[in-house]
């Protein structure tokens, strides 16, 4: 009984050392313009998929994992909704788009 207890304190040791040790979740970040164009937005990677408010045109998905998402905008009218792909995030790391304009 006492080795079944002592190989499962052993597993859980590392199982946590393992999971403290993780990297850290990135993140995406951005400006809409106009700053009234979106009210959210969308990070797709696979089956996984992260949503986002636009609030004054800026937004940012945390919790990103590392890995190559497409983001899309969904935008009011007038304006078309935009998408850019190969977004680029790393573990620890926040992943800046810059200034997206949207269009008519």
């Amino acid at each position: 009984m006492n080795k079944i207890k002592v190989s499962l304190l052993a597993l859980a040791t590392i199982a946590f050392g393992a999971y403290a040790f993780k990297g850290v979740d990135g993140s995406i970040t951005g400006k809409v313009r106009p700053a009234d164009g979106a009210t959210e937005a969308w990070a797709v990677q696979g089956s996984d998929t992260l949503k986002t408010a636009v609030s004054d045109g800026a937004f940012t998905f945390n919790g990103a994992r590392a890995g190559t998402y497409t983001v899309v905008i969904n935008a009011k009218d007038p304006f078309k909704d935009a998408t850019i792909n190969d977004v680029k995030v790393e573990d620890g790391k926040a992943t800046d788009l810059g200034e997206i304009n949207l269009q008519q």
